[in-house]
């Protein structure tokens, strides 16, 4: 039985409302810790998010669970997507959910499709040597979905969506790290080869028995390092989006920067143990991302990843009808970063006076 799964009860004449509401059930069930990030997005944008990650869930649970048969998968899964980007979507809330979404937000077929591109490797169970190759499939399994993301919530600007195709990047090298045995036993290693030749990690005798070794921690420690450096390259990025979103996409990321900061609790060792984030602290973090921010670090205009621009690309080239453009005020490059910088620093200020011996 899927961990996560849709309510097959919600059938043809459900309303929208009916789809997103399957949509948040099994996202609060199947995705822990993107529910509770959601939880700070403006109602209007999260029940988008729910619809767009909950296709992205059920694609990637679809592909894991089908065994031999992976490859028929992933092309069931391209049908149904070629179904909702016709407006013609399958019978099930999470196709019903993204039609909806695409033909709203006015998201490019290159996202998705890249998505399902990144399952496609999984399902060949392609290995990758470098850390490039890997940045390349995390670039479609999850910067694609920090790109829909940010579309969602109304933000076109190139350098914004290089930034969210950062963070997706580095949310996938944590999960990554964290979970290696847990991978090895289903016959999957993500690991760059390079790496591990490097390291003396054997990936044969590793994926027929894996073990602990010094070697494979410093694999982990830098692929932790890694992603340490994209959520520092990501920051700027969440100042780019509306002020009500940034507290959701803050607390995203720290969140999943906190997991590796568990694995390094656990010794660097992924193989007997799984790093886990506690509820108390998971609410600590939300708390704290609700809190004005202080200096950010990196630029937000830093260039795309190599293995991110076709992605940034995609939606830059992508013909928006008049009624998604934003109005022309909404300038990222201009004076409403500006504004909204401003606005921060005031919060800032407010939230110090508040807090100092009276």
């Amino acid at each position: 039985m899927p961990v996560f799964a849709l309510d097959p009860s919600v059938a043809i004449g459900a309303t929208l409302a009916d789809d997103m509401a399957a949509c948040r059930t099994a996202i609060r069930a199947g995705s822990k810790s993107f529910y509770a990030a959601s939880m700070l997005l403006p109602p209007s944008v999260r029940v988008s998010a729910y619809g767009l990650y909950a296709f992205c869930r059920l694609s990637d649970d679809a592909v894991d669970e089908a065994e031999g048969h992976r490859g028929a998968a992933v092309a069931r899964l391209e049908r149904r997507l070629t179904a909702a980007l016709a407006g013609r979507p399958d019978n099930h809330p999470a196709d019903r959910a993204l039609a909806e979404v695409i033909a709203r937000h006015a998201i490019p077929e290159a996202l998705p499709r890249a998505l399902l591109e990144g399952l496609a490797w999984d399902a060949q169970g392609r290995r990758y040597d470098t850390l490039s190759d890997l940045a390349a499939y995390a670039a479609r399994v999850a910067g694609a979905v920090g790109a829909m993301m940010t579309l969602v919530m109304g933000v076109r600007d190139g350098h914004a969506l290089a930034r969210a195709c950062d963070l997706g990047v580095a949310m996938q090298f944590t999960n990554i790290a964290r979970d290696v045995g847990e991978d090895a036993r289903a016959g999957r290693l993500y690991l760059p080869r390079a790496w591990l030749d490097e390291a003396g990690v054997d990936e044969r005798a590793f994926l027929v028995d894996p073990r602990l070794s010094p070697g494979l921690q410093r694999v982990v420690a830098g692929l932790l390092t890694a992603a340490d450096g994209l959520y520092a390259r990501a920051e700027p990025g969440i100042a780019a989006l509306p002020l009500r979103c940034r507290p959701a996409i803050r607390a995203a990321g720290t969140i999943y920067a906190e997991i590796g900061r568990a694995v390094e609790a656990n010794g660097l060792d992924s193989v007997t143990r799984r790093a886990r984030v506690s509820g108390a602290r998971k609410a600590g973090l939300l708390t704290g991302a609700l809190l004005p921010t202080g200096r950010r670090r990196g630029r937000l205009s830093a260039p795309p990843l190599p293995e991110t621009a076709f992605l940034v690309e995609a939606v830059l080239s992508h013909a928006v009808p008049a009624a998604h453009c934003p109005p022309p005020w909404w300038d990222f490059s201009g004076q409403v970063v500006r504004v909204l910088d401003l606005i921060e620093a005031l919060e800032e200020r407010d939230a110090f006076r508040r807090s100092a011996p009276s």
